[in-house]
């Protein structure tokens, strides 16, 4: 087997393996480096996403969801559940198959592709010739050259200062998905994405869940109205919320976790938990690149220098994903990944950074693409704008979840669509008609136009946007 690839991608995260097989497709020869692996030392290809953050993740909030639906919502449908139990073993394995599953279906894409992939590090080894020097380390060893290489090596998650992660009492999203048993009492540093949806997931299954956040305002990135909304539905359903905090010095000990801090009002609190996660972001992932010995520049934050194009500094290297500037999203990554891929191949790769939909995977979902209320007032800009509830939504109705509704901002002289804002039932699925709309910087009146099935949620859609000229039909 020959050691020289047109393009080698060092990692095979969502943003490497997409990379990989889209250069694969363009005619290339191609190698793919990760050192993922499962729990019997195999490969495990999937990045984050895959191993510890997107899909199991979204496994376990949707078993805690059916769970939960079980203990509190099925006798509105008429369904008796008598001795409801937990086998969180069981839930755990489940989620831990589906992570596998995804696994395997990576090598067999890399396999039908014609993707060679190393299970090892991949590290900058210098320059010749004939293109960078690649040094694949751990369970393969081998010594490749690439025309091209394309950094793709993720993120990890952000510690507190002088509080490692021990995945026992400390827990980053790797060690919450991973609880034996439910705790009674647990604390979430951080409420944004991460720390939403694994609070979420623990409080439905039985504990007693407090957050707390030092940002002054919850889910400030989010839409004012929709985070408004949300802290209201949470906190109802039982997360107990608190921002503008300040940390103390926090104590871990075999069975407890002390974390004192001061509240918003300036008081002295303590919070004892069973178990803490800490959710206050992630860091790029660079550690091991060999980055110094060919000179590839590396931005005070750790983030891999990028232009427009997914350019570094250095000829012929590409850097995708967490690893770069933008939001730390998968589907960026994809994005990226193949807009690299397509340049390597003298194609012309796009990446609309303003229509990449964002996701929170509580109950209800929360989804929104381009620009909030907010940030319209403060840039001056004129706008419209029109929202629609669930409550007045035949389907969810029908599905038993009317909380919610849909938000359509348009510009207040060409009516094009600014941004959409949604809480509610499936949301996540829903934001991917807002998103085709904006590539083709469609009009409100374009989805008002637009035939809905009913009765369907997406009806919603449509009703928020006749909102938007002051005309629904159904409410």
């Amino acid at each position: 087997m020959s050691n020289q690839f047109d393009v080698v991608v060092i990692g095979a995260g969502p943003g490497g393996y997409i990379a990989a097989i889209r250069a694969s497709q363009l005619g290339l020869t191609v190698a793919c480096i990760d050192a993922w692996q499962n729990s019997k030392g195999g490969p495990a290809p999937g990045g984050t996403c895959t191993n510890v953050g997107c899909i199991p993740s979204k496994a376990l909030l949707q078993s805690s969801e059916h769970y939960d639906q079980a203990g509190h919502h099925f006798a509105e449908h008429g369904i008796e559940v008598k001795g409801l139990g937990l086998k969180l073993d069981t839930m755990i394995g489940r989620k831990d198959a589906v992570v596998k599953q995804n696994n395997e279906g990576i090598l067999y894409l890399f396999k039908k592709n014609k993707v060679t992939f190393f299970h090892g590090f991949g590290s900058f080894a210098g320059k010749s010739d004939a293109g960078w020097a690649i040094k694949v380390t751990g369970t393969a060893e081998a010594d490749l050259v690439a025309r091209h290489v394309v950094i793709a090596t993720g993120s990890a998650a952000r510690a507190l200062p002088d509080l490692p992660f021990d995945e026992k009492q400390i827990l980053s999203n790797s060690g919450a998905l991973s609880i034996t048993a439910v705790p009674r009492k647990l604390g979430v540093i951080g409420a944004g994405v991460i720390g939403l949806e694994m609070g979420s997931v623990w409080r439905r299954l039985g504990a007693e869940v407090t957050v707390l956040e030092a940002l002054p305002d919850f889910l400030a990135v989010v839409d004012t109205q929709v985070a408004r909304e949300a802290q209201k539905i949470f906190a109802k359903q039982g997360l107990d919320i608190h921002t503008g905090i300040k940390l103390g010095d926090i104590k871990a000990t075999a069975k407890q976790v002390t974390v004192p801090y001061t509240d918003a009002a300036g008081a002295e609190q303590k919070l004892v938990v069973d178990k803490l996660i800490v959710s206050i972001g992630r860091v790029p992932y660079t550690s091991g690149l060999n980055a110094d010995a060919v000179g590839l520049a590396i931005d005070d934050r750790g983030f891999v220098v990028v232009d427009g194009d997914c350019k570094t500094n250095l000829p012929n290297v590409w850097a995708v994903g967490d690893v770069v500037r933008g939001p730390m999203l998968a589907h960026k990554a994809e994005e990226e990944g193949v807009a690299v891929a397509e340049r390597i191949g003298g194609q012309h790769g796009h990446v609309n950074f303003d229509t990449i939909p964002w996701v929170i995977y509580t109950s209800p979902e929360i989804a929104w693409v381009g620009q909030t209320e907010q940030q319209l007032k403060a840039s001056g800009r004129a706008y419209k704008a029109g929202s629609f509830p669930f409550l007045a939504n035949g389907r969810a109705r029908a599905l038993g979840d009317t909380t919610g509704f849909v938000k359509i901002l348009a510009d207040a002289v060409t009516d094009e669509v600014l941004g959409v804002h949604i809480i509610g039932p499936m949301a996540s699925e829903l934001i991917a008609e807002a998103v085709t709309i904006m590539e083709f910087r469609g009009a409100a009146e374009d989805i008002a136009r637009i035939c809905h099935a009913h009765p369907t949620l997406s009806e919603s859609m449509k009703e928020a946007a006749l909102a938007v000229d002051k005309r629904t039909l159904n409410f």
